[in-house]
């Protein structure tokens, strides 16, 4: 493996002007493909196979005209009662037919025909259907829909459009670049030099380019969820900065070792790419792993975030030996270029050794605290990350609401407004599908039905049926009297799936926005385990693969687990129960988005594997050319502390950019991320892995005979490497 990557990092430094032609020609067609061929995101959730999908299915079937978006304006009038009198009856029909003359609209009902009026005479509610999907509306629909009633507000009126029509895809903005701009500057300390900071950003600016337009380009094939471009951003720019940087910091140490720039930047790939290709194949198989959820959705945004990291790593290998050959000695700095000098006739004896005096760097103080002292660190650090996980059983999952939007934000308006008026079922109401085998079966099973249901608790209304054309389909409405992510509905949700469970010669279904996300979360509940072993499992292959040990993959995955825990209970503390909310921006706690833990899960764990392979690779690759076990140790951490410091601080910037993004679920997302990583980097991998590997000592890289003879050597380590270089000169590696 070192050996095939060391060809080709050489390879591209000597063809750089070839390879970066052809990387700027994919980058280019697919942006060309990406801007003919994109498609719509949608907004929706499909699952295949649960209780409330086939009655939205069902809905779609037998109810065609009820089947697109459907928004609903709430109506505030100036003074309780005025809704009661012939002017204020006359200003809610007025707004009612400006609703229903949209573009897009196929019709809005009166509220005083179905009595959607509140008690006091104030609030009313005008519901609007729109032809097709909350997907399909365009902006400027929206944009119409949400100027209605212009005129009432003028008069003193309160006139709030909501709905689901107002799902828009999330906007990537300013906020976003604040974290890249903050990853440059990371750069630029860490290097000491413009030209390696912005070589690196451009080179993981150009993978993420290359990914995300060729993603685009399959959109109008695939559909893809709102999310999916945002997490493939998010993931495509931290781990391309990261690659780069590692491939970039080792060419550097080579450049100063006296090594010619094309031997420097072979050995660089043929090392730290080896890293690095296992590092994004961990990543992968994380990602991937999300197709064995079985929700189509959750598979799309896996195998999108999974492609970008895939270009990720193979631009890091090809591209940067190339653009490293156009920047020469200038990747140092200014005061290190004159001692580099003319390129050395002979490499030095050992590329990977450093020098005694460069010994006493931070990292490698740092390691030698550690190691002095690692029984009370590793009980210090287990403890900490316990304490922080304390919040985690206390987690609840549903889908988002309005009533999570920000504040000023018009979903977020009429939601309240409605809440106000009516109470907060109504921002959140059931559907019941009755499906008979005939109308006569149905009609039997309606009444029958509604009786269980005005009989739970919970329930404030139920409205009168509305059956399909061929009347074999009725549909009720069920309005709560708690709102949809509040766990008494859930519980209401349950007990009508429990009383109606027994009704014979029909069907009864019940979806909405509560029901969706208690199918989400028990289905993703059920394929957590099997994700878990499949994740798990071939990513401790892949690492006793890469070490050759039974240990460290184990150490690795335990490690993982600590980060998860505390990960899952510091977004809890903050999101749902609100604590530091006001810090990243959070108008409304709720509870958590019913994907983010095993989306969260997968991906951590392909980072946190980023840093395992990062920094006891070296360590592995020291103790193989002869170093003990302790001093390995050391020297893993000495050569790579800075780089992986600079890498989690890059990592969490990027995904801290998202944290300012108004939409809740790409904010949670963002700050579980960061946390994650900032935990994983700094407690888990440069503080705990440390203590346990000298705690361990040789024993840490034992492997039976039988499994050493059996499993492939990839060389990540580089012995290969040397022996292959060994018999070009006489000069060891």
């Amino acid at each position: 493996m070192a050996t095939l990557l060391y060809r080709l990092g050489r390879g591209s430094l000597r063809r750089r002007r070839l390879v970066a032609a052809i990387w700027l020609v994919v980058l280019v067609g697919l942006g060309l493909a990406a801007a003919t061929l994109r498609g719509p995101t949608a907004s929706n959730f499909t699952m295949p196979g649960t209780g409330s999908q086939r009655a939205l299915d069902l809905l779609a079937e037998q109810f065609p005209t009820a089947s697109g978006a459907t928004g609903t304006i709430a109506v505030k009038a100036p003074t309780a009662g005025q809704l009661g009198t012939p002017q204020g009856q006359a200003m809610v029909t007025e707004i009612t037919q400006e609703a229903a003359t949209l573009p897009g609209v196929v019709g809005a009902v009166d509220p005083f025909q179905v009595g959607a009026v509140s008690p006091d005479g104030r609030y009313a509610l005008v519901q609007v259907q729109f032809a097709g999907r909350a997907d399909d509306v365009t902006d400027g629909q929206r944009a119409a829909y949400e100027k209605v009633g212009a005129r009432a507000e003028a008069q003193g009126w309160q006139v709030a459009p909501g709905g689901e029509v107002l799902n828009a895809e999330p906007e990537v903005g300013s906020t976003e670049a604040l974290g890249v701009a903050v990853a440059a500057i990371v750069l630029v300390v860490t290097f000491g030099s413009l030209v390696a900071a912005g070589m690196t950003m451009l080179n993981a600016l150009i993978g993420v380019g290359v990914g995300m337009a060729g993603l685009f380009a399959l959109s109008d094939v695939v559909e893809l969820t709102s999310t999916a471009p945002i997490l493939a951003l998010m993931l495509g720019l931290a781990v391309g900065i990261d690659y780069s940087l590692f491939i970039t910091s080792r060419y550097r140490q080579n450049m100063l070792d006296g090594l010619p720039p094309d031997e420097a930047v072979g050995r660089a790939v043929g090392t730290a790419g080896s890293a690095v290709a296992f590092a994004g194949a961990t990543v992968v198989i994380a990602l991937a792993g999300l197709a064995v959820v079985g929700i189509p959705f959750l598979t799309v945004m896996g195998l999108a975030a999974a492609g970008t990291v895939t270009v990720a790593v193979l631009v890091a290998i090809t591209l940067q030996p190339a653009l490293l050959g156009f920047a020469g000695r200038r990747v140092l700095p200014r005061k290190l270029r004159a001692a580099v000098g003319a390129p050395a006739a002979t490499p030095a004896p050992d590329a990977g050794a450093v020098p005694a005096e460069d010994r006493s760097g931070f990292g490698f103080r740092w390691a030698r605290t550690v190691i002095r002292f690692r029984v009370p660190v590793i009980l210090v650090g287990l403890l900490g990350l316990g304490l922080l996980a304390l919040p985690a059983p206390d987690m609840r999952l549903s889908l988002p609401d309005a009533g999570a939007a920000p504040v000023e934000s018009p979903a977020r308006v009429s939601n309240d407004l409605i809440t106000e008026g009516f109470g907060p079922g109504f921002t959140g109401r059931l559907a019941v599908v009755i499906a008979g085998d005939n109308p006569q079966a149905t009609s039997a099973a309606v009444p029958q039905v509604t009786a269980l249901i005005q009989r739970t608790d919970n329930v404030l209304a139920v409205a009168p049926p509305q059956l399909s054309p061929d009347g074999r389909t009725a549909l009720l409405g069920v309005v709560p009297k708690t709102g949809p992510t509040d766990a008494a509905t859930e519980t209401l949700v349950n007990d009508i799936r429990d009383a109606v469970g027994g009704i014979r010669g029909a069907d009864v279904l019940l979806t909405g926005a509560t029901a969706i996300g208690i199918d989400v979360s028990a289905k993703l509940s059920d394929a957590l385990p099997v994700y878990l072993l499949l994740v798990v499992g071939l990513s401790v292959l892949l690492l006793m693969l890469v070490f050759r040990s039974l240990l460290v993959p184990v150490k690795a995955a335990a490690g993982f687990l600590l980060t998860v825990a505390a990960t899952f209970g510091i977004t809890v503390a903050v999101f749902q129960q609100g604590h530091l909310a006001d810090l990243v921006g959070l108008d409304t706690p709720a509870p958590l988005i019913s994907f983010l833990p095993i989306l969260l899960i997968g991906i951590l764990f392909g980072l946190a594997m980023d840093y395992e392979v990062f920094l006891v690779s070296r360590m592995r690759e020291d103790f193989v050319h002869g170093d003990s076990a302790r001093q390995a140790t050391i020297n893993g951490m000495g050569h790579g502390a800075r780089v992986v410091t600079a890498a989690a601080l890059i990592m969490i910037s990027v995904f801290g950019g998202f944290v300012f993004l108004d939409d809740p679920v790409i904010k949670s997302m963002g700050f579980a991320l960061a946390v994650g990583v900032a935990i994983d980097a700094f407690v888990v991998r440069m503080t705990i892995v440390p203590a346990v590997m000298s705690l361990l000592g040789e024993r840490a890289w034992w492997l039976p005979r039988w499994l050493h003879r059996a499993l492939p050597n990839v060389d990540i380590e580089g012995e290969g490497l040397r022996a292959h270089l060994a018999e070009r000169t006489p000069t060891p590696v």
